[in-house]
């Protein structure tokens, strides 16, 4: 079941993210952070955070949000699958929850960011065979030969 995150998951989430091994602590201390503010203010504001869980035990989450000052773009700032159960399906689940809670809404392109790192090779291709194209390199971004690379999907056709 996919369902709305609660401020009680986060220090569920927050173990989820780190026990995956890709994420960087200060990444998990930003995780804390976008929670914290979710949970406040953000909701209110169009932010999404959506929970998968499973015979009662949180396998996974997604935090996504419209960007600014755009025309009906979102963000996908976070999606993430407990290490030990990854390549299930689970990743794809949610992610087409995202895709289509933002069609919904009547979004038409879908953005997100990733790591040039080894570690995220796996990441990169799960994007690339669920549609999204690499919409941008920033060369050392991160740091130095750590790049980061933006992937894109339309959600809806373009209008003529």
């Amino acid at each position: 079941m996919i369902r709305t995150t609660k401020p009680e998951d986060t220090a569920t989430l927050k173990a989820l993210a780190e026990g995956t091994g890709v994420f960087l602590p200060t990444d998990i201390q930003a995780l804390q952070e976008v929670l914290d503010d979710y949970h406040a203010e953000n909701h209110r504001e169009g932010h999404r955070s959506v929970t998968y869980e499973h015979n009662g035990q949180v396998s996974g989450f997604a935090y996504y949000a419209p960007a600014a000052m755009t025309d009906r773009t979102w963000y996908l700032w976070w999606i993430a699958v407990n290490k030990k159960i990854q390549a299930r399906g689970i990743g794809k689940k949610m992610l087409t929850h995202v895709e289509d809670a933002i069609r919904a809404e009547n979004g038409r392109l879908l953005m997100l960011e990733t790591s040039s790192l080894p570690t995220y090779e796996p990441t990169r291709k799960f994007y690339l065979k669920n549609g999204y194209n690499v919409a941008a390199v920033l060369k050392d971004y991160y740091a130095d030969a750590h790049d980061m690379i933006v992937f894109s999907k339309r959600l809806l056709p373009a209008l003529e």
